[in-house]
């Protein structure tokens, strides 16, 4: 019986990455449902982008409040997560702060002691993070698409952030009185536990055994919580801890707004252009398989993989909603709302191979069941929202392919630009009137 607790945490320790891996596996599959897209080139240029975006957060402090705290929330949870490499040690082999042995006394501490410093940034980015979403009105943070699950999941994970900080100063407090009693060999430095709560716990004068089960207690709190946090991020926008680095790296590098031609039609027009050309000759071999059996997006299997990586690393911050003038200016579109609807739907089709083993029509679409033509044609094409994403997701893109599929699969367009491609049909020009008229504003001057 005396190894039951070692035997307890390895089953949850498996079961934790176990369910983790099992999520990430799923979330592989989805995004594999989207088209290929080679993102490949210029590797150097891509490994400098992740690094100074996903890693640096240098697009965070853009907006240098929500940017610094950010990093300390950030920073501060990932490395003193570092400290579940010790967690893991001591409770599959029953020791207790493993890593002073292997770092030594002085260093031990000084590392103890700045993941104090870490927890206490992170209590009060939090805290601060909390308060600004739920009391202090900022716009972005409080629009309708917010209201319900969204909000509610970025206040638990701020939540589940504070309690698992507490957990830590208070399993830090108890071992260090337990320490300068000689119950427990002296081993770290606990600069704010000794300043916050170890004068609570000594107001109470607790015998050393309440003193034992409180440190064993948020010790294994601390530990489930993190497992449940981990296996948490997959219902949770905070999926970009993880998926930000990849988004970052598969980033397009081309100028923003950048239009991508489809190389079948390019192809057919410089026939068209070739005098020499025979419209009728047979194609080539192989040919016929550079025509798409779909132009453009109605769904999400019509996105390419990146996109749908997009949408599952959307922090849902709203920058990119905030600066675009069709949204400031009243219209219905949301760049935000567009990767969340992605994602949504993404899901929901996820959840329908789960259930069938594949994927079986369930007479709903991205387009139109999640996002609408009002939404699509309000775009302008400014690239503010592609500029102000924090880790480079490209909402644009995904209402450029949407659009495509309306305008050649459906002819869906509106009537302005519909006359507009008419003129340039007729008249070479998208203004209505004859081309021997053309040079006709030259002559004015």
């Amino acid at each position: 019986m005396q190894y039951i607790d070692n035997i307890i945490f390895l089953i949850l320790l498996v079961a934790g990455f176990g369910l983790f891996a099992k999520s990430l596996q799923k979330i592989y599959r989805n995004i594999r449902l989207g088209r290929e897209i080679n993102r490949s080139d210029r590797k150097s240029e891509r490994w400098s982008t992740m690094a100074n975006v996903a890693m640096g957060q240098s697009k965070m402090v853009k907006r240098p409040v929500a940017g610094i705290l950010h990093i300390f929330v950030y920073v501060g949870f990932i490395i003193i997560n570092i400290e579940l490499i010790e967690i893991i040690v001591d409770g599959l082999f029953g020791t207790h702060r493993f890593l002073a042995s292997v770092l030594g006394h002085g260093f031990y501490s000084f590392f103890t002691a700045t993941l104090e410093v870490l927890a206490l940034l992170v209590v009060i980015g939090v805290v601060i993070f909390f308060i600004r979403r739920n009391f202090y009105g900022v716009k972005r943070l409080t629009m309708k698409e917010l209201f319900g699950w969204p909000k509610e999941d970025a206040n638990w994970i701020l939540i589940i952030e504070f309690a698992l900080m507490m957990a830590f100063f208070k399993m830090n407090a108890s071992d260090f009185i337990l320490q300068s009693r000689g119950v427990l060999p002296v081993h770290g430095s606990f600069p704010i536990s000794e300043m916050t709560f170890v004068p609570f716990l000594e107001i109470f004068n607790f015998d050393n055994g309440f003193l034992m089960f409180t440190e064993k207690a948020a010790w294994w709190f601390h530990f489930v919580g993190i497992l449940f946090f981990m296996n948490y991020l997959y219902y949770s926008k905070h999926l970009h801890i993880i998926l930000a680095f990849p988004s970052t790296w598969y980033a397009n590098l081309e100028k923003k707004g950048k239009f991508n031609n489809l190389d079948s039609v390019t192809k057919e027009i410089k026939l068209m252009m070739d005098p020499n050309a025979d419209p009728y000759a047979a194609p080539a071999e192989g040919a016929e398989a550079d025509v798409p059996s779909k132009f453009g997006a109605e769904d999400v299997f019509d996105l390419n993989q990146v996109q749908l990586l997009n949408a599952y690393s959307c922090t849902e911050c709203g920058r990119c909603t905030s600066v675009c003038p069709a949204n400031i200016t009243g219209k219905k579109l949301s760049p935000r709302l567009i990767l969340m609807k992605t994602r949504d739907r993404l899901e929901e089709v996820g959840r329908n191979i789960d259930k069938n083993g594949k994927f079986v029509d369930d007479g709903k679409k991205l387009l139109n069941d999640y996002i609408t033509k009002e939404e699509l044609w309000a775009c302008t094409t400014c690239n503010a929202c592609t500029e102000a994403c924090p880790v480079l997701l490209d909402p644009l893109s995904i209402i450029f392919e949407m659009r495509r599929f309306l305008v050649m699969e459906q002819s869906a367009a509106p009537q302005e630009l519909n006359l507009m491609m008419t003129n340039v049909e007729n008249n070479a020009a998208p203004w209505q009137y004859n081309q021997a008229d053309r040079l006709n504003w030259a002559s004015e001057n």
